[in-house]
């Protein structure tokens, strides 16, 4: 005998209930967003300071196979995200607000939360601990630019500085609530990768140029290709909030969140193709192979312009930070909340969200170059949300004929998607060795 149906009361109170806990959680607490506003989180989110070692990937790429990579990477990665839009809300008056609410459709309740969410904090947990090493080293260049002759000043209490601002920022509620972040961050993107690309086309080609391989050996050779295929993958992390920002926009059967969420995407990825691209592809060609993992160290004058474009690395990562916190802040808060009956509080979430923050900033001072742990954990968790598992979840969800036009194309994009996993952790555990034998903690 169905209880439920002898008890309507009960019914009602746990379904308001559920509401008034989706109501006070981040990603369901906000419904009005507009298409501009997924267009800058996905800029945000996408366009991170990752784009300033692209150069330098295409220099362990080299020219032929560093312009098919990040052509195709682009386009997959597209594609990926357009199916991501589409299923959203596949099921009708349903939404998928999140990633692995995604999945656990695609795979079963148990399976898909086991798939999805350890990949995908992986990759947010992941890219904030970068974050604060990137925000970190931006800010200690300002200061040992502007200030060449003052004390040496660690690498650690820059990290902390940086980290000062999110304890703050970490407190706003939603993805509404950072839009205005979001947008500065944005901004912020597409104008050092201008100053990049800019002052690099002004420096003019350098006179003693070489394109060959930046390794003597032919093994080193091989693990520098497989770590560069790890900082593309590492270009194209938007995917992990992408549901997230969707669940932002507001939606009825005559206008469905689908149609502004892809306008936003398409205007992001105009703007990834312009500052990735530029930056990549002139800056390999005036440096050449020695081009730095920073191609703004590269180019050390003029000095004002080199501090405004970190500068403005700051401001983005303070925006990308919390862009990739917000999924983690819920996930957090719905278990609390949810399997731990905490009541939905301003003190939990003080409490909850600093310990992230904390946590995040102590790896970063243990970890400074977090940059190679990232690409050997992050091939596992990078490559499968970004490039092949989306594909994975559209067979199985949709079931296209075999060999038919969209079955060939997800089963390329799942080939292509797997040897990035395999390959690039392998490149990023030979950095971390290599990195590791003279590092000192703390520093």
């Amino acid at each position: 005998m169905d209880t439920r149906a002898e008890n309507p009361d009960a019914v009602r109170n746990i379904d308001e209930k559920q509401k008034a806990i989706d109501d006070w959680l981040p990603i369901t607490s906000s419904r009005n967003a507009k298409w501009w506003y997924a267009a800058f989180h996905n800029v945000t989110a996408m366009v991170g300071a990752g784009v300033l070692s692209l150069p330098y990937a295409m220099s362990n790429l080299g020219w032929g196979p560093g312009v098919v990579i990040l052509f195709l990477s682009w386009i997959i990665t597209l594609y990926t995200l357009w199916q991501m839009v589409e299923m959203h809300e596949m099921v009708p008056g349903k939404r998928f607000d999140r990633y692995h609410e995604l999945g656990q459709h695609a795979f079963g309740e148990k399976l898909g939360l086991y798939i999805v969410v350890p990949q995908q904090l992986i990759c947010e947990v992941g890219v904030d601990i970068v974050y604060m090493v990137t925000g970190g080293k931006s800010l200690q260049k300002i200061h040992d630019l502007l200030c060449k002759n003052c004390k040496h000043i660690k690498t650690t209490y820059f990290i902390m500085i940086f980290a000062s601002v999110h304890f703050v920022l970490a407190h706003l509620p939603n993805f509404n609530s950072i839009s205005g972040v979001s947008l500065a961050a944005a901004v912020m993107s597409l104008s050092y990768s201008t100053i990049a690309w800019g002052a690099s086309v002004d420096k003019g080609r350098r006179p003693d140029v070489d394109y060959s391989y930046r390794a003597s050996t032919t093994t080193g050779t091989v693990m520098d290709f497989f770590t560069a295929l790890g900082d593309v993958a590492f270009a194209y992390a938007g995917h992990n909030v992408v549901l997230e920002i969707q669940a932002t926009i507001p939606s009825t059967p005559d206008k469905p969140s689908k149609v502004a969420m892809w306008r936003g995407v398409i205007v992001a990825y105009i703007v990834v193709a312009l500052c990735y691209f530029p930056v990549a592809f002139l800056g390999y060609y005036i440096f050449g192979d020695k081009v730095e993992d920073n191609i703004l160290i590269s180019l050390e004058k003029p000095v004002w312009l080199i501090v405004m474009a970190n500068a403005f690395v700051v401001i983005h990562v303070i925006g990308s930070y919390q862009l990739y916190a917000m999924p983690v802040f819920d996930m957090l808060e719905t278990m609390l909340v949810k399997r731990f009956n905490f009541k939905p509080s301003a003190t939990l979430r003080f409490v909850t969200r600093n310990a992230y923050v904390a946590f995040t900033m102590f790896i970063a001072i243990c970890f400074p170059f977090f940059g190679g742990l990232l690409g050997f954990f992050g091939g596992f968790a990078f490559a499968p949300t970004t490039y092949f598992l989306p594909c994975i979840m559209w067979l199985a969800i949709y079931k296209p004929k075999r060999f038919s036009l969209s079955w060939i194309t997800n089963w390329m994009c799942i080939i292509a998607g797997l040897l990035l996993m395999i390959l690039s952790p392998i490149g990023g555990l030979r950095n971390i060795i290599l990195k590791a034998k003279d590092y000192q903690f703390f520093s």
